[in-house]
């Protein structure tokens, strides 16, 4: 019994020693200027998804030409519709574990799963708009000459946005476009 006393009191020591140093480390000044850089950076950022740490909302784009949106975050869920097109802009509204919330053009939402999606970014020329089509022009700028005029709701490819004009192209056309005519970029975006 008493060595049994012996071996728990040498234990407890080296236990308390050990918790002690993981206390001071976490409380040290580099462990909690790293902490209070990221609360910065989250705060800065605005909101972030849990599963990515992603900013929320963000624009991908559907990876394949068939895509069951569900209704909830599960295969459980029923299947609400279905994208037949890939390429097609979406706005990430939320995640959930592997499944990401999404919400189209004409503002349907519900959930696909993650790897449906992909990081490259598509627009749609003012799929909003009721009057004739929207100018490519052929430089960020009104004054040069324009490309072509594109019809609402064309799906094209985003390569570069200013904040003011992006690159926008496909097969067939390849110009510039005014930031704030398309769906799938935020206006004041950038984008290298």
């Amino acid at each position: 019994m008493l060595n049994a006393r012996l071996r728990r009191s040498k234990r407890r020591p080296s236990t308390n020693i050990l918790a002690l140093i993981a206390l001071l480390l976490a409380a040290s000044p580099v462990a909690m200027a790293s902490k209070a850089l990221a609360q910065a950076d989250a705060s800065n950022s605005g909101p972030v998804g849990r599963a990515t740490g992603l900013p929320i909302p963000r624009f991908l784009s559907i990876k394949a030409d068939k895509v069951n949106v569900r209704s909830g975050p599960t295969k459980d869920h029923g299947v609400a519709w279905v994208f037949t097109r890939a390429g097609l802009p979406v706005e990430v509204t939320a995640e959930f574990e592997t499944w990401r919330r999404i919400r189209d053009a004409d503002g349907a939402e519900g959930w696909v799963y993650h790897s449906m999606l992909s990081g490259r970014r598509t627009a749609l020329v003012s799929p909003w708009a009721k009057e004739g089509p929207t100018s490519l022009y052929a430089s960020p700028d009104k004054s040069s000459g324009i490309k072509a005029q594109l019809e609402a709701g064309v799906l094209g490819k985003v390569d570069h946005c200013d904040g003011t004009w992006c690159r926008f192209f496909d097969n067939g056309f390849d110009g510039f476009i005014e930031q704030v005519k398309l769906w799938g970029v935020y206006p004041g975006e950038k984008i290298d």
